[in-house]
């Protein structure tokens, strides 16, 4: 059954790890898809950092847009995917990757993993997507 607008923005709210889906521009691969952390407040933009050097980045600024894909297997069978243009870009701030640790990490681990991705992860950028397309579904229970 599909959701409603305020059950799939409720549950793109939910900190659930994203596949980020992106077109690879060539004729012989399919898109490139990669887990990725995000951030959603129902009604606005979905968020994401990356690495301003990594193909993930170099794709989505060339094909402008991108989808995301949330499921989840308890206690029902359910996902949502949300497909649109990225709509801005802005500097990744050690403030973000807090905002994101904080939403996938146990507190006393935050601050050990943003120490740790400032120096592994290089310079990032925040990529904000505006959904336009959403599928969404809830099949119940297994």
């Amino acid at each position: 059954m599909a959701l409603s607008r305020a059950e799939r923005e409720r549950f793109l709210a939910e900190p659930h790890v994203a596949a980020l889906s992106v077109d690879s521009g060539e004729e012989s691969r399919g898109p490139l898809t990669v887990p990725v952390w995000y951030q959603y407040a129902p009604g606005g933009e979905v968020w994401v950092l990356t690495g301003r050097d990594s193909r993930k980045h170099r794709l989505v600024a060339r094909a402008g847009r991108c989808t995301l894909l949330v499921q989840r297997l308890e206690p029902t069978v359910a996902y949502v995917s949300v497909e649109g243009p990225v709509v801005r870009t802005g500097p990744g701030t050690r403030e973000a990757l807090e905002e994101l640790a904080a939403r996938y990490l146990p507190p006393e681990k935050v601050q050990g993993y943003v120490e740790f991705a400032l120096k592994d992860h290089g310079e990032q950028v925040i990529l904000y997507l505006r959904p336009e397309h959403w599928l969404s579904a809830d099949l119940g229970a297994v």
